[in-house]
């Protein structure tokens, strides 16, 4: 294959039937992958209630806010063959993160319409770490839970606007939100403190993990149009991958996002040569991002 220009003309330069055979969603890959991030959960949240539950609150955060990456899939619908199971799955794990989906889909659509673009990107609103110090808040992930709530009540109460949202989607977002915040209050209502040692400790503890995961998939990356340039794959252990359901192989996702997560490590095969951002690991981002700001 020549040195492909863009992302386009990479994607367009694979034979068809390797095309064809990256794009078959199965189902039953996806709901084993589930099976397995589920068990694993249940298994932490059993320990929770023993001797061990220092060891199991952060297991189980990083395993909950993990869930990001099967909601974001879902907004793509490529995990599953049934649109419908796809965000009936979205919404539950937007329950977990307080992410309402039918928001998220919009929003992360036009993340993918014009990534790291300035003034288009929905995703560089908020700006990135610049100094070392907001560094530390961002990965702290309290400027999360603080947006996630204002955008729950500002949607709850029909005051969200955003270029990227459809008028004729706003009602379903506000009724979204609405039965949101009181599923939230029944949970509260059955399950008191438990709810708070399964679910809002967890949740705290592991938001940082997201967060630096987060940042690696754009930051410092070029405000360039090819998704070769701005966007960067992270190669990582077995283990990450199965927690962040292959997105670390986000170049990969970005150029060809009708790809479901359990083909990308084949796309990642057929153009690895052609990826021109990379990092070896989150730790290694991480030293670098901080050391450009010190």
């Amino acid at each position: 294959m020549d040195t492909p220009t863009d992302h386009k003309t990479l994607i367009t330069a694979l034979p068809p039937d390797l095309r064809d055979r990256l794009t078959r969603i199965s189902t039953a890959k996806s709901l084993r992958h589930l099976a397995g991030h589920l068990s694993a959960i249940a298994v932490t949240s059993t320990l929770i209630f023993t001797p061990l539950w220092p060891l199991a609150l952060p297991v189980q955060g990083v395993l909950l806010i993990f869930l990001f990456t099967l909601e974001h899939e879902a907004t793509h619908r490529t995990p599953f063959a049934s649109p419908a199971l796809n965000d009936w799955i979205g919404r539950a794990c937007g329950m977990v993160l307080i992410l309402p989906f039918e928001w998220f889909r919009y929003f992360h659509l036009a993340h993918h319409r014009h990534t790291n673009l300035p003034g288009l990107d929905p995703e560089l609103d908020g700006p990135k770490p610049a100094t070392l110090w907001h560094w530390v808040i961002h990965v702290s992930g309290l400027p999360y839970w603080r947006a996630a709530a204002t955008l729950m009540v500002n949607l709850a109460l029909g005051r969200t606007a955003a270029a990227y949202l459809p008028a004729k989607a706003l009602p379903r977002m506000q009724q979204e939100a609405r039965i949101m915040l009181a599923l939230y209050a029944l949970a509260a209502h059955l399950l008191g403190m438990n709810l708070i040692w399964l679910w809002a400790l967890p949740v705290l503890i592991g938001q940082p993990f997201l967060r630096l995961y987060l940042l690696a998939e754009h930051g410092d990356c070029p405000y360039v149009a090819n998704m070769l340039e701005n966007t960067r794959t992270t190669f990582t252990n077995r283990l990450v991958r199965f927690l962040a359901w292959n997105m670390p192989y986000h170049v990969e996702h970005h150029a060809y996002p009708a790809v479901p997560f359990h083909a990308l490590p084949d796309l990642h095969r057929a153009i690895r040569v052609h990826l021109k951002v990379t990092a070896n690991g989150y730790a290694r981002f991480s030293r670098d991002y901080l050391a450009r700001r010190l």
